[in-house]
């Protein structure tokens, strides 16, 4: 099967690698190339295409083997990959790459919950050691004063910017952030595509109907077409014997390729869409974890939980705002008009913040719970606020403070790209007290 290769990403580690393997003189070459950008869009797979197509061997590391019980054994292992690539220049005469998977998740620091240990110091250490003398790198215990070849080393991420900031300055690592515009989508999405024989149109609609889905969702969405196949085989042969008739079956199974069809992947893909948006929107670990918070005797009132510490990335020049569900840009659509009767004023704070919020383009709606579930943190929907205009949603959450009198109230600022809460703020609490807690 033939995939498609970004040109980009093609030029971008073709340049880096083989600047490597020259002589160039006055110039200082980083050794360390670092493909960073969102999950599941194909760094680490375009990197195996650009590695076979060049003939280069490569050496893996995984995120998950920097860090061990014992102290020193993920920077052992790393010099000990690193001379293993190089001895495979010096033997097969080709190029070889060092190449280390999720470097961020196994040696940045998400938040300050991130336990910091010593390997994780050894292996910024080590790193920034190879990237300074790439052809004196020593296993402990002994020297060789034998210059080993320099090998580049490819790392892939989502967020460099959890990294030791050391490691990442420039003239030590050398950065590229992967976003695969639409010409990359399509071509890597008619790549996986190619042996259903979709067609170029069917396959730009495709894409274009799913614009914020990573690459990854194509794969998946093609896999789970086969689903039907599958169901069908075993309502065939019974769900008993399922298992005599895959392990150790006398006869391997084939299955015939099935009909893909637009209209079809379009709906399966929309339920795909669907499920990622319950997951996103349920968040029950959140509610869990807070009530056992705000019940524990070292929190004996509860407070608001801060703002989320997940990074977000920025949206670029030409990226438009998109619907929450991941499908095409669609207007937003005003909420009807405020109700009428009775109001009370919010806070100036508040305002000003509500304000903010729409300003940033984020949604916002409200929260309330009664005294008695409060101690639970069993809030329940006041107002779901689909407008931007600021004097409609302000009218909105007044009307929602004098229906609920009795009761706290909360302001609840959501990011609708990343469907993640940016704000939970109390404005009302019992008795009727208004303001910012």
């Amino acid at each position: 099967m033939n995939y498609y290769i970004s040109p980009r990403f093609l030029d971008k580690l073709a340049v880096h690698i083989t600047k490597n393997y020259l002589n160039l003189d006055g110039v200082r070459v980083p050794v360390i190339l670092g493909v960073h950008g969102r999950k599941g869009e194909g760094k680490t797979f375009q990197c195996e295409l650009v590695y076979e197509q060049m003939g280069i061997e490569v050496v893996h590391i995984s995120g998950g083997e920097l860090e061990s019980p014992d102290a020193g054994d993920p920077a052992r292992l790393i010099r000990l990959r690193y001379r293993e690539a190089a001895e495979l220049v010096r033997v097969r005469g080709v190029m070889a790459v060092l190449m280390i998977n999720d470097l961020d998740a196994g040696a940045g620091r998400f938040d300050a919950m991130t336990q910091y240990t010593v390997n994780t110091q050894l292996v910024n250490n080590t790193l920034m050691n190879i990237a300074d003398n790439p052809t004196n790198v020593q296993l402990p215990g002994s020297y060789d004063d034998k210059p080993v070849q320099r090998v580049p080393v490819i790392v892939t991420g989502n967020d460099f910017a959890t990294l030791y900031e050391p490691l990442v300055r420039d003239g030590r690592m050398e950065k590229f952030y992967w976003q695969p515009d639409r010409r990359d989508r399509v071509g890597i999405v008619g790549g996986i595509f190619a042996p259903d024989n979709l067609g170029a149109a069917a396959i730009e609609q495709l894409v274009d109907t799913f614009p914020q889905q990573a690459i990854d969702f194509y794969g998946a969405l093609r896999a789970r077409i086969y689903d039907e196949q599958v169901r069908d085989f075993i309502h065939a042969v019974g769900i008993q014997q399922v298992s005599s008739r895959v392990v150790n079956a006398a006869e391997p199974l084939h299955f015939p390729q099935p009909q893909f069809s637009l209209e079809h992947l379009l709906q399966v893909g929309q339920q795909m869409v669907n499920e990622q948006r319950y997951l996103q929107e349920m968040r029950l670990a959140d509610q869990y974890n807070r009530a056992l918070r705000e019940r524990s005797p070292a929190h004996p009132t509860a407070s608001p939980p801060p703002a989320s510490f997940y990074r977000a990335y920025e949206a670029t020049p030409d990226t438009t705002p998109e619907s929450s569900t991941g499908n095409a840009p669609t207007a937003v659509t005003p909420s009807s008009p405020p109700p009428s009767g009775p109001t009370a004023a919010l806070s100036p704070e508040t305002v000003r913040q509500v304000q903010s919020l729409l300003q940033q383009g984020y949604r916002i709606s409200a929260e309330h719970v009664d005294q008695r579930r409060f101690r639970t943190n069993s809030w329940q929907s006041c107002t779901t606020i689909k407008t931007q205009n600021p004097d409609e949603a302000i009218a909105a959450l007044e009307h929602c403070l004098v229906s609920f009198p009795d009761e706290y109230v909360r302001l609840i600022g959501v990011d609708p790209q990343n469907r993640q809460r940016v704000l939970e703020e109390i404005i009302q609490r019992p008795a009727g007290t208004t303001g910012q807690t």
